[in-house]
């Protein structure tokens, strides 16, 4: 006989009890909005609280132009926009389709509140406030910023603190462009031979390079062809790419990516004088003013460390860009020398810049553009977030190749890391793509002493 078992009362509230203390109250930072402008639905079946000094600080970012000024004003239209559809109170929370409840949270104090040890005369410490005042309510709150002295000062109060991981990936972890296979001999006389080899192993990328090497000191270096699932011979060099030759297995490797059309976005990253910058700008220069692929050459970088828009500083567009460029016109001026004679070089750049076929960019004035036939070289690339790279990319119209040059170990941007930055992003979403290609450089050729000093210093 089956007896029916009284519902127990206590054990119903304990459940009850363990699913209300499981779902926490994420109190989210104005940087955090500005690295991605989509952050509120990320936080499923969770509260997301958006303090008022958070919301100050966007109102006071939106004016800007650049991509922090559009991704403030994203945020605030995207919290009004709850508001206009009536979907709930914001003050008391509304549940959005993604999951999360969003809630504004107005508590404005301009005194000391009992217990909590920072003065409220900076925005950081209102905000922490805000944490601080929910915890008090007996809230699982934690806090969610990219600011590491806000994530200490938390701590120090024992409240809970995280960066942001949406967008992150591992850079120690990151795909290199080209793996080193141990072969025999035989395989790499067939390779010479046939011109073509089945994969000596499996898992290769599209685009991905191998050196073969054997016992005997015999290589070979090869790319894996997506189509075919061979590994094919590169593309042949006959003479110095404006006075460029690669100096070691990587830098050909590089080389090989830039030149092939069909591979239209391209990952360099690597230390300083590894060659990043120099080989783009050559095999653009090949592209456009020898090959005629592409109808000209437009060359950018973020403008970091100043914090400040270039509209700051006096004179013309390109009299405001030329310092910010300068490590460009050093280069364009090496690789003029180097094909035309050491004394002909200032010539060839004044003749190569008055074609009009060389565009520089801040990369603030990117968005919006539409760029068909071009060949985009994006340098000091790491500075960028996820959305900013994406809103690049996205300008690449018909025909154009996006090449992105950084080193992630060496960022400006004071809310960004070696793993959370766009150069890195990149890598991580795009390495299974056939139109994609990456190298990691790691020797320095610049010189000698650069060469040590990147070891020693």
């Amino acid at each position: 006989m089956i007896v029916a078992q009284k519902p127990n009362r206590k054990n119903e509230s304990k459940v009850s009890e363990e699913k209300k203390v499981s779902r926490k109250t994420f109190v989210i930072d104005t940087n955090v909005l500005i690295h991605d402008p989509s952050a509120i639905r990320s936080f499923k079946d969770n509260d997301v609280v958006i303090p008022l000094s958070v919301l100050e600080e966007l109102d006071g970012l939106k004016r800007y132009t650049d991509e922090t000024g559009k991704n403030a004003r994203e945020v605030i239209r995207y919290i009004d926009s709850l508001k206009a559809e009536k979907v709930g109170d914001l003050h008391m929370g509304v549940v959005i389709p993604e999951g999360p409840k969003v809630k504004i949270l107005l508590n404005v104090r301009s005194e000391r509140v009992e217990g909590f040890p920072l003065p409220l005369d900076r925005s950081s410490n209102r905000f922490l406030l805000s944490a601080y005042l929910l915890k008090g309510k007996g809230e699982a709150v934690v806090i969610v910023s990219k600011d590491f002295v806000t994530r200490v000062k938390a701590e120090a109060m024992e409240l809970e603190s995280e960066d942001y991981e949406n967008l992150k990936t591992s850079y120690e972890e990151i795909y290199k462009g080209l793996r080193k296979i141990d072969v025999q001999k035989r395989d790499i006389d067939l390779f010479y031979k046939e011109g073509t080899t089945p994969t000596a192993e499996g898992g290769f990328r599209p685009n991905e390079y191998a050196l073969l090497s054997s016992p005997e000191n015999s290589s070979a270096v090869c790319k894996f062809n997506e189509k075919s699932k061979k590994l094919e011979p590169l593309l042949q060099i006959n003479k110095a790419i404006w006075g460029i030759q690669p100096l070691n297995i990587e830098q050909r490797c590089a080389i090989d990516l830039l030149l092939r059309d069909d591979i239209h976005l391209v990952t360099l990253i690597g230390p300083a004088g590894t060659g990043k910058t120099l080989l783009a700008l050559a095999c653009g220069m090949r592209k456009v003013f020898d090959e005629n692929v592409y109808s000209r050459i437009l060359i950018s970088r973020p403008i970091v460390p100043l914090g400040k828009d270039i509209g700051y500083l006096p004179g013309t567009k390109e009299e405001k860009l030329y310092h910010w460029m300068q490590p460009i016109y050093d280069n364009l001026e090496f690789l003029c020398s180097s094909t035309s004679g050491e004394g002909n070089g200032p010539a060839t750049l004044e003749f190569i810049m008055e074609s009009k076929k060389i565009e520089m960019e801040a990369v603030t004035y990117i968005r919006g553009r539409s760029l068909p036939k071009v060949y985009m070289i994006i340098d000091e690339a790491q500075n960028l977030t996820p959305h900013e790279v994406k809103t690049i990319i996205s300008r690449a119209g018909k025909g154009t190749k996006v090449i992105l040059t950084g080193d992630a170990t060496q960022i400006d941007n004071p809310y960004l890391d070696k793993d959370s930055n766009g150069l890195t992003y990149v890598v991580n979403r795009f390495k299974h793509h056939k139109i994609y290609g990456h190298m990691l450089l790691d020797r320095t050729e610049r010189s000698e002493l650069a060469s040590i000093a990147a070891d020693l210093l």
